[in-house]
């Protein structure tokens, strides 16, 4: 799943070691130096005590915590910070000031009695969480709720006349989406995939409009998304919306429709890629949507060269494709997954994927697209196999991706000597990613011995409630939410993961007040 057996030791073990030199040997140098300084004169000399960057107030660092660099395309390996050795052999520059500085930090997860499909989350300024329920009370999805993070959830619906009419029929694909500009719940179903409805809610889910029909020229329509962006095309409200659907189609590739007042109505369906491209898309799976501040938009999607960002800065009407590299590139297979793309406070871009080593991958820009920084590898040291990768930004260079992880595939148990195996739910977070060497803490949201899937290639298809993808956001203290699914456990229940306490990521980098730790006994359903 996500740790070895060794973990907890390893880590004692180079506490031991810092990244310089040990207690003992430092202080036999300082009491050598205090010898030889007594032959050139009699003043008192103070003593010098190291303290490490990793060495916290509030103990020792969890065995689901870890501290590291990136992976290169060369060196294509998590470096441990912490390891003096790993550092001076990767050529890294350890400069941990600034943002770019270690906290405590700490994940757990919290059950929420009900079940998820694909799920998307979202968080409201008021610190209301919101979950998809693939089974709700109603013909088609619900959404659920939550106003003590994550402690306890209620179903808020959508209800109509009665508490089984109001709402799409059916829906084979659940999606929510917090509007950050004006805190809109939008609620998005598949029906059939032949046809999409929108919800939503101005008031933290206490009720719903009813369901706007969103039409669509091409059939199969799967893997929506929605995002919206300031922008002066906007009729009704500040925002665009531009929601995009997976054609199934390499050749057609995404298609992409507008709302300008607040998704009550909708433009017909256009293509969203460059027109020039027409008919020559390599994938026609698409990432989900993001939009930023600055009135751009953006999606992920893989070019014919490698992982690509698609962006529009006239409101979604027009697109331009970016390569973002041609040296790492997309995982293969039928389910490869999607390029996940984040737009920080500044208007800089983020963008993750799982390349065909089967590790998450992570790159930035910082002029709305056009160009990218190196890829560099992300996972935690010692995970050996990731999927459904996602991503969120915070204030500038402030990022947090999840994805899904292994470090023992179950079919192989019989062949080594690890206790437990299966996938984690993981979140990696960098507090400057701009700095030259991003200092990355990674944490499991699971113990070892609560696998949220025992499944051998589920980072690689279609998996229990994880379906196609999973979600991140942050909430206004910049503290981290997972959606992720608890199949293990054979209900498939929706388990939103956090950091107990760690680095904010918006305002100042301070350290998060603590929440409780929750894990298997939070879980209703099992």
């Amino acid at each position: 799943m996500g740790l070895d057996d060794n973990h907890a030791l390893s880590l004692d073990s180079k506490h031991s070691a810092a990244y310089m030199k040990s207690p003992a040997a430092l202080m036999a140098i300082l009491i050598i130096f205090s010898m030889v300084s007594g032959c050139f004169g009699s003043e008192e000399k103070e003593d010098v005590e190291y303290d490490s960057p990793f060495t916290f107030d509030q103990g020792e660092i969890p065995s689901t915590t870890w501290y590291h660099y990136a992976g290169t395309v060369s060196s294509p390996f998590a470096v441990n910070a912490i390891d003096s050795y790993s550092i001076t052999n990767a050529n890294i520059t350890h400069n941990l000031t600034g943002n770019n500085v270690p906290f405590f930090t700490q994940a757990t997860y919290y059950g929420t009695g009900w079940d998820t499909f694909e799920p998307t989350i979202g968080v409201t300024s008021s610190g209301a969480i919101f979950f998809t329920n693939y089974n709700g009370l109603g013909d088609g999805t619900h959404i659920i709720r939550s106003r003590d993070q994550g402690q306890t959830w209620e179903d808020v619906g959508p209800f109509g006349m009665s508490d089984d009419q109001g709402q799409t029929p059916n829906s084979n694909d659940p999606y929510l989406y917090v509007d950050k500009f004006n805190d809109k719940l939008v609620k998005f179903d598949m029906h059939a995939l032949t046809a999409m409805f929108v919800e939503y809610s101005d008031n933290d889910g206490e009720t719903w409009s009813t369901p706007f029909p969103v039409e669509g020229y091409y059939a199969p329509q799967d893997h929506q998304s929605i995002a919206s962006m300031p922008h002066g095309n906007a009729i009704v409200g500040d925002v665009v919306y531009v929601y995009c659907i997976n054609t199934g189609s390499p050749a057609l590739g995404a298609q992409c429709s507008r709302s300008l007042d607040g998704g009550h109505t909708w433009d017909a369906q256009q293509i969203g890629y460059p027109t020039e491209s027409f008919g020559n898309q390599c994938s026609g799976l698409h990432g989900h949507v993001a939009g930023g501040s600055d009135g751009s938009i953006y999606r992920g999607n893989p070019s014919c060269e490698g992982p690509a960002v698609y962006a529009s800065h006239d409101g979604g009407y027009t697109w331009t494709e970016n390569t973002i590299t041609t040296e790492v590139g997309m995982q293969q297979g039928w389910h490869s997954h999607e390029v996940a793309v984040a737009v920080d406070e500044d208007g800089n871009v983020h963008a993750t994927w799982i390349s065909t080593d089967m590790m998450p991958w992570y790159a930035y820009s910082r002029d709305k697209g056009e160009t990218w920084s190196s890829p560099v590898m992300i996972a935690a040291p010692t995970v050996k196999e990731t999927g459904f990768p996602t991503i969120f930004a915070g204030d500038e260079g402030r990022v947090v991706m999840g994805y899904i992880g292994e470090v023992v595939d179950c079919n192989e148990m019989n062949n080594t000597t690890a206790k437990h195996c299966g996938w984690g739910g993981y979140m990696a977070i960098m507090t400057d990613a701009f700095t030259e060497n991003p200092l990355i803490t990674s944490v499991v949201v699971n113990l070892p011995e609560d696998a949220l899937d025992i499944t051998s290639d589920c980072g690689n298809v279609r998996c229990g409630g994880f379906g196609d993808f999973i979600d991140v956001e942050l909430d206004d203290e910049g503290r981290p939410w997972i959606a992720l699914a608890h199949n293990a456990a054979g209900t498939e229940e929706a388990i939103i993961g956090t950091l107990v306490t760690g680095p904010s990521l918006y305002g100042d980098v301070v350290q998060l007040y603590d929440l409780p730790l929750g894990g298997v006994s939070s879980l209703k359903m099992i």
